[in-house]
């Protein structure tokens, strides 16, 4: 028998085709197999960033929007359920001709496909609107406080009223017409975190009778203990080393802190009012142009929590912006080397969430499927 040279070449072919066919087959297999992990390593820190992103975008959105009075709103996102797929086919397909040569050509497919689901729900009801406007409990002022957080910011944020010091008590709604009374109350503040700097003072709870106190330590620093007679005489209280935080204002006791503290919704509108508007908009009377009594424009930023906190404008994106928001024709962001306000913007978030986390939402629930081929 004859086995002629040019069948024997596209023997020769056929076979390379198969073998190639075989090592992508096996190839194929070990992606399936990393295919999940890789996926997960991938999604689940995208998936995370936008989900911050979006919540940090929306609180921030909100705050302006109560610059210009308008309404707030907030989504919580309920869940992301992403289901992601990989599919392959392989095969052989073979012609031949009357006459002529045969051949063996591989088929090969791979597709890809993800589908994201996300489901919101609308923060409302009125659970949800009693922990944003109900004051935010003292044991939370506790809490934030033994994690860290400097008394200074928790009490400019946070209080309202401190004996008869006042903390801006108009700024806690919509943009007052007139300067706030504020000036006592800072000094109040400055002192207590320099006494909390140089760990003179503690703030925790009394295991026998249950109550929050506030304890001044014994110091032999002359500093310490000028700042000390000088919230004695702020707050006029007696000469002593312990006072119980009390929240009843009914009732003045030289021996208490009686404290007032705000709800969630004081504290975005208080937030809310050191907001760099731009003049085009003071001018058409979209905000409030609070004045002093000299009939000057008032600085925000002199207050104890606008000392804290800054949301600027502009008319282009920002480069600088660690978040930024467009509404009215304009930019609002918070600038990424803003330590202060950043620091801020999360005991903000934090608080919120502590808050709001209180009610469960009872509204319709968004869920949105998105599909990407």
């Amino acid at each position: 028998m004859i086995v002629s040279p040019f069948f024997n070449m596209l023997h020769c072919i056929n076979v390379n085709k198969t073998f190639a066919i075989i090592i992508f087959c096996t190839g194929l297999t070990a992606c399936q197999s990393w295919f999940g992990p890789a996926a997960l390593k991938d999604t689940h820190p995208a998936y995370n960033q936008a989900i911050a992103n979006s919540l940090s975008q929306e609180m921030l959105l909100n705050l302006v929007r109560l610059k210009y009075r308008d309404r707030p709103y907030f989504l919580s996102i309920n869940s992301v359920t992403a289901s992601m797929s990989l599919k392959s086919s392989i095969g052989l397909s073979s012609s031949a001709k009357i006459g002529g040569a045969s051949s063996i050509s591989p088929d090969i497919g791979v597709s890809f496909a993800q589908n994201p689901t996300i489901s919101y729900s609308p923060l409302g009801g009125e659970d949800f609107l009693k922990s944003v406007l109900s004051p935010i409990p003292l044991q939370a002022v506790l809490v934030m406080a033994q994690s860290g957080w400097q008394v200074e910011r928790i009490f400019g944020l946070c209080v309202e009223r401190l004996n008869g010091l006042a903390n801006a008590p108009r700024a806690s709604g919509p943009t007052p017409a007139m300067e706030p009374e504020y000036k006592a109350f800072k000094e109040l503040i400055k002192s207590f975190n320099y006494l909390q700097t140089h760990n003179v003072v503690e703030i925790g709870v009394n295991p026998d009778s249950g109550g929050i106190e506030i304890h001044f330590l014994p110091t032999d620093i002359a500093e310490s203990q000028a700042e000390i007679k000088k919230i004695r005489q702020l707050l006029k209280i007696n000469d002593l080393h312990k006072y119980h935080l009390s929240t009843n204002f009914l009732e003045y006791n030289p021996n208490n802190w009686n404290i007032r503290l705000r709800s969630i919704s004081s504290i975005l509108y208080y937030l809310s009012q050191n907001i760099d508007v731009p003049i085009l908009h003071k001018q058409k009377g979209l905000v409030t142009n609070t004045v002093t009594k000299e009939g000057q424009l008032f600085d925000w930023s002199k207050t104890p929590a606008g000392a804290l906190f800054k949301i600027k404008s502009a008319e282009d994106k920002p480069d600088n912006a660690y978040i930024s928001v467009y509404y009215r024709d304009t930019w609002f962001y918070i600038a990424d080397n803003d330590l202060n306000t950043k620091s801020t913007f999360m005991l903000l978030t934090q608080l919120f969430n502590l808050q709001a986390g209180q009610s469960k939402a009872v509204n319709p629930t968004l869920t949105i499927p998105i599909g990407v081929q």
